[in-house]
This record gives C-alpha cells, sequence and structure tokens, in this order.
C-alpha cells in the first residue's frame, strides 16, 4: 500500500471498541514514527506519554471534548512538550549525538551558542509555542504508520491540559502537554464518520503554484 491510499483509509474516528486492543508490536511502531520525526535543530523537544491504564483515562475523561473515546480507546498518546528551553537541555542533546556519533565533545558549542543566544532570550510561553509545534511533526508521523499498520486513531486537542498535567504529573518533567492521539479500533456501529465520504477541499484551491 502507498502511503496516500493510507491516507484516504485513515480517518478521525468518533467510537472504538473497547474490547479490541492494539498490540504492544504496534504501538511501539506508532511511537517510533513519531521519534523519528524532524524537529527544530534535531532537539526533539516532546515527549509520548503512553496510557493504556484503564484507571488512568477515567482520571482523564473529564474535560475531553469526547469522553467516550479516552475512556474506550486502546491507547491515549499523549504529545506534551518542553515548558521551555534551557542551556541543559540544549547540551544534552547535543552532547548526546556527538557521543553516538563518536565526534568529540564541544563539536557543535558555535551552533548550541546560536541557539542559546535566541532561546535563553525569550519568554517561556514563547519556546513553549514553538515546541508544542515540533510536536505536531511527531503526531502527523504516528496517524500516517497508525494507518499504514490499519489501526484506527483519532487525534484531538480538545481535552483539558491542566488535568492531563496534573494527573500525569508533567511538571516533574518540565512538560505540558498539547494534543492526544486515540488509538484503537473503531466500534464501526457507533463510529459515524467511517461510512462517509472522505472530503477535502481540491488541489486548485489547496495548492498555490509559483513557476
Amino acid at each position: 500500500m502507498s502511503l496516500i491510499e493510507d491516507l484516504n483509509w485513515r480517518h478521525a474516528v468518533k467510537a472504538f471498541n473497547p474490547d479490541k486492543k492494539v498490540s504492544e508490536e504496534n504501538i511501539e511502531k506508532i511511537i517510533e514514527a513519531a521519534r523519528l520525526a524532524p524537529t527544530s535543530s534535531g532537539l526533539q523537544p516532546f515527549r509520548i506519554i503512553n496510557v493504556s491504564d484503564q484507571e488512568t483515562k477515567e482520571k482523564l475523561v473529564t474535560g475531553a471534548l469526547n469522553p467516550d473515546s479516552m475512556k474506550e480507546c486502546s491507547n491515549v498518546l499523549v504529545f506534551a512538550a518542553w515548558d521551555n528551553y534551557t542551556a541543559e537541555r540544549i547540551d544534552k542533546v547535543y552532547d548526546f549525538t556527538t557521543e553516538e556519533r563518536d565526534l568529540p565533545k564541544g563539536r557543535f558549542d558555535s551552533y548550541t551558542d546560536k541557539l542559546k543566544e535566541m532561546y535563553l532570550n525569550q519568554p517561556a510561553e514563547y519556546n513553549f509555542a514553538h515546541t508544542a509545534r515540533q510536536s505536531y511533526i511527531g503526531l502527523g508521523l504516528a496517524l500516517a504508520e497508525a494507518a499504514e499498520l490499519r489501526v484506527d486513531s483519532c487525534p484531538a486537542e480538545g481535552i483539558n491540559n491542566q488535568l492531563v498535567d496534573e494527573v500525569l504529573e508533567l511538571g516533574k518533567h518540565g512538560l505540558k502537554s498539547v494534543s492526544v492521539m486515540y488509538v484503537g479500533y473503531a466500534d464501526e456501529s457507533r463510529d459515524w464518520v467511517k461510512p462517509m465520504k472522505k472530503v477535502r477541499i481540491p488541489r486548485s484551491e489547496f495548492v498555490i503554484d509559483v513557476k
């Protein structure tokens, strides 16, 4: 199957079958797709919290725009971004990179100095907006991988971020929730979107060609 065929297959599932669970192998593949996503300066300033525990999902229901999806999906993948850029975080990523590539430590100091000069002089709120945007690249690739595996999913911003952060204690990790991805298998009797035609605006309207 091609990626275009996979994307035509997928839709934002509105109801999941609570009795059908996604295999750990497929969950790991979906997470791996997000881990391999490109990010600004290669900093990977977001993390994924994989929630399969039913009790925890129940705690997250309040404030969810689709509470049934939160309760009934197999896994909730929470995309959470760094709450701010710090010198320590930047150095940790680049120290790890040089070590993995067998390069001398400090090989990228001139570049990381520029990153620190740029990010460390900006408000935390501005930096979080940037890290949050990086997380959406991972979310997109995770959705594509799920489609390739024929695993149903639904991306969602309709959550109570404060509640999610508190329940998952994200503050301890310097993270703030951005979005979630419900993963599972559709309950076809209640998933009212599935039989409908997939609709996107035409290419003629979507693309502005500059030749």
